[in-house]
């Protein structure tokens, strides 16, 4: 067998390997959903939000490569009662319009290390460490989740999760008078995922 010329050799040495990108995926809005509990002293407040995206990057081979960006529409808050809603997009809380969005964006998906790839496929426990921005505040959070499946065939999963946050931390502070708010509200999200489908021609 032919060896090599020294300066071949050398040149392919150093040229590195490029990994592979994290495929990108898009939400179900069927099947996904974010919710909220804050509660007071007359109720306990449940809610969630009608207008979000989702930037999902995955990779079923490397979960550790995953990144998650979720952007909220602020002023779409819906706790099904009009005044409330009302109140929480207004300088007291969100103060939608000043500040529009809600951001969450991954830094690091830690998953387990040791199991077989496939084992990792199915209600795997996962800590997604990220920046969570309200009210232009932006606070790195740890937010315990689960992969709840992945199907290679269909290339589609989902993945949840909830978390606390402090409302505190991010100025949504305004306690009413007869009705003070709790510090903590729990923050729930499900998304179900899958490949893009192939535009057809002339889309």
């Amino acid at each position: 067998m032919p060896r090599l010329p020294a300066a071949l050799l050398v040149a392919s040495l150093a040229v590195p390997t490029l990994a592979r990108e994290p495929m990108a995926y898009v939400r179900d809005p069927a099947h996904s959903q974010i919710n909220f509990l804050a509660s007071s002293r007359l109720i306990d407040a449940q809610g969630y939000w009608d207008r979000w995206e989702a930037d999902i990057r995955f990779d079923p081979n490397a979960i550790n490569a995953t990144s998650l960006t979720v952007t909220i529409d602020a002023k779409s808050v819906n706790t099904r009662v009009e005044m409330r809603d009302n109140d929480l997009r207004s300088k007291h809380f969100f103060w939608a319009d000043s500040f529009p969005v809600i951001t969450f964006k991954s830094k690091t998906v830690n998953a387990p290390e040791g199991p077989t790839k496939d084992s990792l496929m199915s209600n795997t426990r996962l800590v997604i460490t990220g920046d969570l921005t309200i009210r232009g505040i932006t606070r790195t959070i740890p937010v315990p989740s689960t992969l709840v499946f992945f199907d290679r065939q269909r290339n589609a999963g989902r993945v949840k999760g909830k978390f606390t946050v402090l409302r505190r931390d991010y100025d949504v502070g305004f306690d009413p008078p007869m009705n003070p708010v709790a510090n903590e509200v729990e923050v729930q999200f499900d998304i179900s995922f899958r490949a893009p489908r192939p535009q057809r021609p002339g889309q």
